[in-house]
């Protein structure tokens, strides 16, 4: 395997290397000593399955708060999504910029998302799944999003007719980046 940092710090494209024979192909999708050595620290101590029955179906964009420093290992498993990861770090040099990849069945690469950076994808078929890897059980009151289509961000979404999303994620606000750095800021002293 190989990783490929995104344009965000931190985050990474994770290839696969596959060696092939006449009975298909084998490869490593994660290694903790090479993850270490590329500066990805943490466990894989949770996942999860994302099913979704519709093509443009709109999951995210996700965070959770501190104390969490949850980092998350995605991967499209079947069918093909538009993964998007948006820098919520203000100490980070690409604070409030975004990454897309696509990230589908055939190539079977995953994407690797610091602690800090929200989460979100569109569908690009009927029937996708996404398998979700985490480093910090989920904590429903740590829980959060921004808006997936907030003009703050600027995300260009591939389909723009017959969203389907649930009515949290369509309701987030309009992004306060002040308010945003102020909760977060209360968040880190609580943590100490």
């Amino acid at each position: 395997m190989r990783l490929e940092r995104l344009g965000l710090d931190g985050a990474f494209l994770v290839k696969i290397e596959r060696a092939s024979d006449e009975r298909g192909f084998f490869a490593r999708t994660y290694c903790a000593e090479e993850f270490r050595r590329a500066g990805i620290a943490g466990q894989v101590v949770q996942s999860s399955i994302s099913f979704n029955t519709r093509r443009s179906t709109v999951r995210g964009m996700h965070f959770q708060w501190p104390p969490s420093t949850e980092t998350k290992l995605v991967r499209c498993v079947r069918g093909a999504v538009f993964d998007v990861l948006l820098d919520l770090r203000p100490e980070s040099s690409t604070y409030l910029e975004h990454v897309s990849v696509e990230l589908n069945e055939e190539e079977r690469d995953s994407v690797f998302i610091p602690h800090g950076v929200a989460h979100g994808f569109q569908t690009m078929c009927d029937r996708a799944e996404v398998l979700y890897q985490m480093s910090d059980w989920y904590q429903p009151a740590l829980a959060a999003g921004v808006r997936w289509n907030d003009p703050s961000f600027g995300i260009r979404w591939p389909v723009s007719e017959d969203i389907v999303i649930s009515e949290r994620d369509a309701a987030y606000p309009n992004f306060d980046r002040k308010a945003f750095e102020r909760e977060l800021a209360s968040r880190r002293v609580l943590r100490q």
